[in-house]
């Protein structure tokens, strides 16, 4: 089993750099953004309204990944987004109360939204800062139609600059999504044998996952029916299969596979926007020579051989396997809207802690009296992006920080006096160094960040340079134990206390499918396989980020923490039904065999939904899914040593209860005496 995450405030967390590459491409777009719209606005209106363009050209750091037909029409919705935010934050400007009160309403909504809707990061920081900065702008209400067209302006030129690959690469987006899943499905065929294979199998899910709805979302009325379209379709369908028959090799094998087959993984990566690159389907016979026809591993090489059979055509038959996805390309958007609401949802917590913190911090620092009271508000903002307490707490101290590094070099470039042309220069790179590191370390993008958010607000509104650098400073520190406080107060164990039901969801699916699979009576269509699948691989993908954030809980990671081998089981059981899904004709159980798995599923689910050792019988004999029942063997025992080690807890608090309330009741007594 794999080692259970840790999410820890300590040296390595605040100043190391996170796995991955560095953001070239984003960086570059971000700075042309932010530097042509900066310097167009700022000749045609002046410079401290051009600022506000400046801002609004960050819809370009939004939907980086998704297809450009997609991209074009959120990155305009993100653009309609800014704008209403310049919009509020300039009416709220009459008085510093509305202001704050606006900036948490912005900042709530924004995160609701963004989350509902999948947005990716940055998520709701930028529309907070822009309604922030807006707030500053010089004028009144005569002035809003100015703002919030010459912040519409820069949303445009940020539009412009992250669709301008599309004539020249319109499909690498999806493109790349594939490859990526590849790449993931090499990295979980060297893991097989390993103790990160239950890590690794989560990060490949994910990318086969992120593929499919990339895929989805390309698929326009007229770019469906061609076949270059079928030929991605099928390759995802692979991409698909090839991480079932993986996950059905890796439950069964201690040793890890020829290094031989992930290469072969990678090339086909390679392959999918250049066909010539795609190896030939011989070179895994090697590997294949003498195993059973119907093994775990012959079908496992036979799927990638196949793959390699569409990769290496430009071209795919537009009927067949691998050509339907049987879902819509655009989920009702009211939907998800209102399960970000719901009572079994992160994000509704989520979105209040955020717009109750933002808008408490605000009000306080007026109180306090800080005249740039909205840098509090901003800073609450990004801290809270962390999610639970602990990241939320090294993200206090990264951008407390980064910070204070970050007003020394901003503070002193204003000292120099330099030249407009200089700040929109000095501003453009800066947001392009922030977009390099951010991934990679909060910490080095706030020093980086620093200076381009004050020269942009000393250019929206002047002032005294001193006086800057220490309002700079003071704000950030209280605006990140702001908070830490709204981290530690408001629903800190949001995921810790959705973690069973999240866990019960999943055993539910995997009760359905496997069942299904199993009964020789039931005829699973194409599409209610691809439904089964899809639910099935979501709430997988759930329950490992909500674990992920569990342990960040305070004080509830103490609770989560024994769940570890529950969820690791858990996983691997729905993975198993995952594969079986996957199975072209899978071999049926008698009735009473699936009565009794079901079950046992079910006493699972009880067990884990009222927190109890689990009543399992003796398991049917599952003859062609042995790994299903050493699962959930493993599930049962589990959850068992969880609830023991719960109990435990629970003893030596109460015997701690105990011996304090004892001592002080002594104390009393030797007073009375």
């Amino acid at each position: 089993m794999g080692e259970r995450p840790r999410q820890r405030v300590d040296v390595k967390a605040l100043f190391g750099l996170a796995s991955g590459g560095w953001a070239w491409t984003t960086a570059a777009k971000a700075t042309i953004a932010m530097g042509s719209s900066f310097a167009l606005s700022a000749y045609l209106f002046g410079p401290q309204v051009g600022a506000l363009a400046a801002l609004g050209s960050m819809t370009v750091l939004y939907e980086k990944k998704t297809p450009y037909v997609h991209r074009a029409i959120a990155l305009a919705l993100v653009g309609l987004g800014f704008v209403t935010s310049v919009a509020l934050g300039s009416l709220a400007s009459v008085s510093p109360w509305s202001a704050a009160v606006v900036i948490g309403l912005v900042a709530g909504t924004a995160t609701w939204i963004c989350q509902a809707l999948r947005v990716d990061k940055p998520g709701a920081l930028f529309f907070a800062l822009v309604c922030a900065i807006s707030t500053i702008a010089p004028g009144g209400f005569a002035t809003v139609p100015l703002h919030t067209g010459v912040a519409a302006i820069g949303a445009a030129i940020g539009w412009v600059v992250s669709m301008a690959g599309a004539p020249f690469r319109g499909r690498h987006p999806e493109h790349r999504a594939v490859a990526d899943a590849f790449r993931q499905l090499a990295a979980l065929l060297r893991a097989i044998g390993t103790p990160r294979l239950d890590h690794v199998q989560h990060d490949a899910s994910l990318a086969v996952s992120t593929a499919w709805r990339l895929v989805l979302l390309a698929q326009t009325r007229g770019y469906r029916d061609t076949p270059t379209a079928a030929r991605l379709r099928a390759l995802l369908r692979w991409v698909s299969d090839i991480h079932l028959a993986a996950t059905d090799v890796s439950m069964a094998r201690t040793e890890p596979l020829p290094d031989k087959v992930a290469e072969f993984a990678d090339r086909l990566a390679q392959a999918v926007g250049r066909p010539e690159l795609c190896p030939a389907p011989e070179e895994l016979d090697e590997v294949r020579r003498g195993l059973r026809p119907r093994s775990l591993e012959s079908r496992l090489y036979g799927s990638l051989a196949r793959a390699a059979q569409t990769a290496r055509k430009s071209e795919h038959e537009i009927e067949g396997r691998g050509t339907e996805l049987y879902d819509t390309r655009y989920p009702p958007m009211l939907d998800s809207l209102r399960f970000g609401l719901s009572r079994e949802s992160l994000i509704r917590p989520t979105a209040l802690r955020m717009g109750i913190t933002v808008t408490a911090a605000g009000l306080v620092g007026i109180l306090l009296g800080f005249d740039r009271f909205y840098w509090i508000s901003i800073t609450t903002t990004a801290v809270l992006q962390g999610g639970n307490v602990v990241l939320t707490v090294n993200r206090s101290t990264q951008r407390a920080l980064g910070t204070v590094i970050g007003v020394f070099i901003g503070v002193g470039l204003l000292y120099l006096h330099p030249p407009l042309p200089a700040v929109i220069v000095l501003a453009a790179v800066f947001q392009g160094l922030t977009q390099l590191v951010v991934g990679r370390n909060f910490f080095y993008a706030s020093i980086l960040m620093t200076p381009m958010a004050l020269l942009l607000a000393h250019t929206a509104a002047p002032y005294p340079l001193d006086e800057l650098a220490q309002s700079r400073v003071m704000d950030t520190i209280v605006g990140s134990v702001a908070g830490m406080l709204g981290a530690l107060l408001l629903w800190r164990k949001a995921a810790a206390s959705r973690l069973p039901q999240t866990i019960v969801d999943v055993l539910d699916d995997a009760r359905t499918v496997v069942t299904e699979v199993l009964d020789p009576d039931v005829e699973i269509s194409p599409e209610r396989r691809y439904r089964l699948r899809r639910d099935l691989r979501a709430d997988l993908l759930s329950l490992r980020g909500v674990y992920d954030s569990a342990v960040g809980d305070v004080p509830r990671a103490k609770t989560t923490q024994p769940l570890w081998p529950v969820v690791v089981a858990t996983q691997r059981t729905g993975y198993l039904a995952l594969a079986a899904l996957a199975l072209d004709n899978p071999p049926p159980a008698s009735q009473i065999t699936i009565q009794r798995l079901d079950l046992a599923f079910r006493e699972l689910s009880a067990a884990m939904r009222e927190r109890r050792a689990p009543r399992l019988g003796a398991l049917p004999r599952l003859v062609d899914y042995p790994r299903i029942n050493m699962e959930l063997r493993a599930l049962s025992s589990s959850m068992r040593t969880a609830v023991a080690e719960e109990d435990r807890a629970e003893s030596l608090l109460r015997e701690r209860r105990a011996r304090r309330e004892s001592h002080r009741a002594r104390e009393e007594a030797d007073a009375d005496l």
